[in-house]
């Protein structure tokens, strides 16, 4: 057996030259991408059978040694996780201290109730160090509908007294047109990283705009949810092994059969729920200002806080 650094997908058994080059080619080009993904997956990219699938993903796993962790080691993996500040103390104290990397963190709200605008925030305040509240990286900004203005980043930047040359320069930005090519970008972003990209935020505005058009009536629902799975599957991923943060917009409903409390609910539903680690319903509030109410989060409290949106970014009202 050669040494664990020499060692390569190209060595595993059932990998011959012409099937490297297929998963190569689709993005499987490390151990860790091959032993987590599926067979099916597998057979679709590489063109082997269900059997030598299986095979390979098994030897894979073996290899990395894939088993149970202790809670101590999860523990100390937790201290890698850097939180991405708002500028706000009272939103910052709601989901934890800023917006961790290595989860998907979402927020959903009605239109103008500040979804948009926090990505932008986020898109510029993830560029600061650690040391400031941010996370000393660069951005990836998936605009599925139409909403990245470079003239907004500019103005925060000039608030937080950054260069907006350079802060814009660090972000780069992908228009999605549909739900396919939405799902292409999000897998894309691995190639970035592996080129160099030190990428430390993905935001996905909106994450189910597309698939919401694409897939209309209950008939085409069950796809719908499957491709949105899939979707967000691949940022879970992708925020895991690299330690990234994924913050994602997602739109609203009104529900007819709700006769008391606010009757709005987030489209996706139990699929974006159970994929998401942090859930943030945004509203508006008096006189210009939000509020954002932490619906969902493994570890935090449920909680409300009250913010505005300022040239600065989040502050407290």
């Amino acid at each position: 057996m050669k040494d664990e650094k020499e060692f390569s997908f190209k060595d595993l058994p059932g990998v011959g030259a012409a099937t490297a080059e297929k998963l190569e080619l689709a993005g499987y080009d490390n151990l860790m991408s091959i032993a987590t993904c599926s067979p099916a997956e597998m057979v679709e990219v590489a063109g082997v059978t269900d059997v030598t699938a299986k095979k390979i993903i098994n030897a894979a796993r073996k290899k990395l040694d894939m088993g149970f962790e202790s809670g101590e080691d999860l523990l100390k993996r937790r201290e890698q996780v850097v939180r991405i500040t708002t500028g706000s103390k009272a939103f910052d104290s709601l989901v934890g201290g800023g917006f961790e990397t290595g989860s998907i963190s979402e927020c959903f709200g009605e239109f103008g109730s500040g979804k948009s605008q926090l990505a932008h925030i986020l898109s510029v305040r993830t560029q600061m160090p650690v040391d400031k509240g941010g996370a000393g990286g660069a951005v990836v900004f998936i605009d599925g509908e139409g909403t990245f203005r470079p003239e907004r980043i500019k103005q925060f930047a000039e608030g937080l007294g950054v260069d907006p040359v350079e802060t814009l320069k660090n972000i780069k930005v992908a228009r999605a047109f549909n739900s396919d090519h939405q799902m292409l970008v999000a897998e894309k972003v691995e190639d970035l990283i592996k080129d160099g990209f030190p990428v430390k935020l993905i935001i996905v505005d909106s994450l189910t705009a597309h698939f919401r058009a694409d897939f209309s009536g209950r008939g085409q629902l069950a796809d719908r949810q499957q491709k949105l799975n899939r979707h967000m599957h691949t940022l879970m991923k992708i925020a895991t092994n690299y330690n990234v943060a994924v913050y994602v917009t997602n739109q609203v409903m009104a529900k007819p059969d709700t006769f008391f409390g606010d009757p709005t609910a987030p489209i996706g539903g139990n699929i974006v729920g159970h994929n998401s680690q942090t859930r943030v319903y945004l509203r508006k509030g008096k006189k210009g200002s939000r509020v954002a109410k932490l619906i969902d989060s493994p570890y935090l409290p449920d909680g409300e806080c009250a913010f505005k949106v300022t040239e600065k970014g989040l502050e407290d009202v």
